[in-house]
């Protein structure tokens, strides 16, 4: 009888890719004696997959919108209404922004209806317990587990009908089929895939807090993010009071939605009114600053955008914007100065927007360019004005989506001016409740209405 040829599997362990045979160097990364034979259960998945028929989406049986809420307002909008069994959520964001904080708050809160773990490797028990008194979470039955090694972690899944997992965080879990250490490319992908597996197999919903790197994005292989189901990103300065979370990718809700947080002595707070804390309510005037009337996933908020424009000292003026893509305020000068006479390439231009907020909107662009004006013709902005509008290369004002929506916002907080772009053709509902309309066809309207206001 002919003998049943078994191939050997190698694993990288700097980068996973996979060999089967042996080689000095990685033919991926070109690392060098990286490889490594695989241990038990690690190998391609296809071989072990059981061969199903394909199947009538109609017929599948789902769980319908039944969804695991966290009690955390903002959080469950950001996913879409809470957390979905079965779903692996990936939250990333700089070190001591609150990302291990607010898991711990959602999974304290869940674990009043639902079996709950979270699994901590860099933390010590003592420690945890530490930050659940301070979150004012005692009261409530959450296990925790300390240890990095994901063969312990998948053989707990067995003790208990578990049915939401906190990893912090996937860098420091290491799998013993690898050589590698915790964190490495390999090892990252490796665990990942492993916890998506069991994500799916058992209906158990796992959030995973990742490490990111100094240019901010999450650190490990791409694939993680590929892996996961939905992606949310902490956005704010570690030093502010406030924290926004913003979905990135989200397979089960809208990748628009932000959540706005304020951090406090008991943990992270929802905000109500987002629109007003971003606000500075200053009485007096100052040219510079005007109000930008955005709208982030189904929620409208207004932002505060400022600008200084200042004589420049160096041969090449400096453009700095914080907040706001520096590509698109380039852009911006450029229109400025074709369309609407604003000679700005002697001068220092400074953007930021307040708050620690990114926009990532287009719409911003009236708001941005009204402040620019501002600041060069010394001449202020009421503080009852509101923006937003898109700018066009040929400086015309081009439409957004949602005018009414930011319309009634602005009317909601007091506002009793907007201008808007001529096409969003808003109702004439919003003259009645108070607000007056200034449409805008072109940049160089922009220009005057500011300039002689």
């Amino acid at each position: 009888m002919a003998k049943t040829r078994v191939e050997a599997l190698y694993i990288c362990n700097n980068c996973g890719a996979k060999s089967y045979k042996w080689v000095g160097q990685c033919g991926t990364c070109g690392t060098w004696n990286s490889l490594g034979l695989a241990g038990p259960g690690v190998g391609d998945n296809r071989q072990s997959s059981i061969n199903q028929p394909p199947q009538k989406l109609s017929d599948v049986p789902t769980s319908g919108n039944q969804r695991y809420q966290t009690g955390l307002t903002e959080l469950d909008r950001v996913l879409g209404g809470g957390i979905v069994p079965g779903s692996v959520v990936l939250l990333g964001g700089e070190p001591g922004i609150g990302k291990s904080t607010l898991a711990l708050q959602a999974l304290g809160m869940l674990s009043a209806s639902y079996e709950t773990l979270y699994i901590s490797a860099e933390e010590s028990l003592e420690q945890l317990a530490l930050r659940y008194q301070r979150l004012g979470l005692g009261h409530q039955e959450l296990h925790a587990l300390c240890d990095g090694h994901l063969e312990n972690i998948l053989g707990e899944l067995d003790n208990k009908d578990y049915r939401v997992l906190v990893v912090d965080s996937v860098q420091t879990l290491s799998a013993r089929t690898l050589d590698s250490g915790p964190g490495s490319v390999g090892q990252v992908r490796e665990c990942a895939e492993r916890l998506v597996s069991e994500a799916k197999k058992r209906g158990i919903a796992f959030i995973l807090i990742g490490h990111v790197t100094k240019e901010g994005a999450l650190a490990g292989p791409k694939t993680l993010e590929h892996l996961v189901d939905t992606v949310l990103y902490f956005e704010g300065d570690a030093t502010s009071r406030y924290r926004l979370v913003r979905a990135w990718k989200n397979r089960f809700g809208s990748v628009n939605e932000v959540g706005v947080f304020a951090m406090t002595t008991s943990g992270l707070m929802p905000v109500k009114n987002p629109s007003a804390i971003f606000l500075s309510g200053a009485k007096i005037l100052s040219p510079g600053t005007a109000v930008f009337a955005s709208q982030d996933g189904s929620r409208p908020m207004l932002i505060e955008v400022q600008a200084l424009v200042d004589q420049s000292s160096l041969g090449n003026p400096r453009r700095l914007s914080v907040g706001y893509e520096g590509h698109r305020l380039n852009m911006l000068l450029a229109i400025l100065h074709r369309h609407a006479g604003v000679n700005l390439l002697d001068q220092d231009v400074f953007v930021n927007i307040a708050g620690g907020l990114r926009v990532v909107e287009t719409a911003a662009d009236l708001a941005v360019a009204a402040a620019l004006i501002s600041s060069f013709s010394n001449s202020p902005i009421d503080r009852k004005t509101a923006f937003f509008g898109e700018m066009g290369l040929s400086g015309e004002v081009r439409p957004v989506p949602r005018g009414e929506e930011r319309a009634a916002e602005s009317v909601k907080l007091g506002f009793n001016h907007l201008i808007a772009p001529a096409a969003n053709r808003l109702r004439s509902q919003s003259r009645a409740e108070g607000l007056t309309v200034s449409a805008l066809q072109t940049v160089a309207e922009l220009y005057t209405l500011i300039s002689q206001s």
